[in-house]
């Protein structure tokens, strides 16, 4: 693994596990159940993705380097697809999706957009 996609790794890691336990304690102070809604499975799927994505783009920055704002947005398009895939079904089985449920994987994934795509930012702007 490469220094740079073990730092990027380390540092998501670490903001989503504060994010999670700020997650968990505002759940637990408003009296929220704190495990439903596929919480976990949320947090751990969105750091997964965004590490393999941004793993992926750093192999392909040599080879297709004109090309990488592309291939970052089809891995924002696959992010979506394993949300219909794993989570949309469920959140959206009572009829509707809660704030609860909305939470739970908006949350994750926000951070995980944010923090690949100033990452990305970075060393696109060093390539040059």
């Amino acid at each position: 693994m490469s220094q740079q996609l073990l730092r990027f790794s380390s540092k998501l890691i670490l903001i989503l596990a504060i994010a999670f336990g700020i997650h968990l304690l505002a759940l637990y102070y408003l009296q929220h159940p704190l495990f439903e809604n596929k919480i976990v499975l949320a947090y751990v799927v969105n750091a997964v993705l965004a590490i393999s994505i941004y793993g992926f783009l750093l192999k392909m920055k040599e080879k297709y380097k004109e090309q990488l704002g592309f291939l970052f947005l089809a891995g924002s398009i696959f992010k979506f697809v394993v949300f219909f895939i794993l989570f949309y079904g469920a959140y959206k089985a009572d009829g509707t999706i809660s704030k609860l449920e909305f939470a739970a994987f908006f949350i994750p994934y926000l951070l995980c957009l944010v923090i690949e795509t100033s990452s990305l930012a970075k060393w696109l702007n060093n390539l040059e």
